[in-house]
């Protein structure tokens, strides 16, 4: 396999749901087979069936349902009937396999649970967009994610027409209270921090050849105080955490009238019931792990269907 660091986002897309369908087998098989399945079932039954959501919602994962079946090493076809992002009516397929009854059924549950999963994470991530109405505030993911499926439950953010942060620690420079209080930093002027920040952006990896550090540099702050002395470190985005929708206001106020070219994102009791309200504020971007760790699987079925009647 390519080093991790190399590889492109899809190719890391798609090493990650083959790890996860790897540990789906381990789980369901271990070191034996599906006993139900080959009691049964004829070793050479053929079928056909349906991937069929109960529920209405937003299509997430179905570009990974190849590789699903493919890490499964099934004798299986896959026809997606609808793309990701796309609108899921109740009763509509979104996919077909054909092939293998055995296999069919031995992978049904995997392949279920990792859809209606993505397609959670992508219904509740457009619940939050639509909430925003049409300010110019976008939303954004948190590494609030179910360990192992960081990747995939991004990629059903960006379904839901969310946007992504930072996909891990290695690919963005946050700088938080935590950082500032045992760095030694007083965290009402963090300018060494930031300074620290712009020295590793320059650095660059210099001595570690595949080391090359992030380009933005983004920092929390918790008080408007702390925000007036953040500004003056001229960081690419500032976090403003559990700030009052009053509180966001004026932040934007000063920066706009600072003239100062950085991002405000809010972060903090964010919930559909107050994302519109933030909002309105005028904020760039709003952080909510909600997305992730709130969603809740869809309903999908696997139904079996006759070929020659279709």
């Amino acid at each position: 396999m390519n080093d991790y660091k190399t590889v492109t986002a899809d190719e890391r897309l798609e090493n990650d749901l083959r790890a996860l369908v790897r540990l789906s087998i381990a789980e369901d098989l271990c070191s034996s087979v599906d006993w139900t399945t080959v009691c049964l079932i004829q070793p050479d039954a053929r079928g056909s069936c349906q991937i069929v959501p109960r529920v209405s919602g937003v299509c997430a994962g179905l570009a990974t349902l190849a590789w699903m079946v493919d890490e499964f090493d099934a004798d299986l076809e896959t026809e997606c009937l609808q793309s990701d992002a796309s609108t899921m009516v109740p009763g509509r397929p979104i996919a077909k396999l054909r092939g293998n009854v055995r296999d069919l059924l031995t992978c049904e549950r995997t392949v279920l649970n990792i859809l209606s999963r993505l397609c959670g994470v992508a219904t509740l991530t457009q619940a939050y967009v639509h909430a925003m109405g049409t300010t110019s505030s976008r939303l954004y993911d948190t590494r609030k994610t179910t360990p192992g499926w960081r990747l995939l439950e991004k990629y059903a953010v960006s379904c839901g027409g969310g946007h992504n942060h930072r996909s891990g620690l290695y690919d963005g420079f946050l700088i938080k209270d935590n950082h500032l209080s045992l760095a030694g930093v007083d965290a009402s002027g963090p300018l060494s921090a930031s300074a620290a920040a712009r020295k590793a952006i320059a650095w660059r990896g210099a001595t570690v050849e595949h080391l090359t550090a992030p380009q933005i540099v983004e920092i929390e702050v918790d008080t408007l105080d702390q925000f007036r002395d953040v500004i003056q470190a001229r960081p690419d985005i500032v976090l403003l955490d559990n700030f009052t929708v009053e509180q966001l206001r004026e932040a934007v106020a000063i920066r706009n009238d600072s003239a100062l070219s950085l991002e405000l994102e809010a972060s903090g009791n964010v919930r559909l019931e107050t994302i519109a309200e933030i909002a309105t504020t005028g904020v760039d971007r709003i952080s909510c792990g909600a997305l992730t760790h709130q969603a809740t699987s869809l309903d999908l079925g696997l139904d079996w269907f006759d070929e020659t009647l279709s």
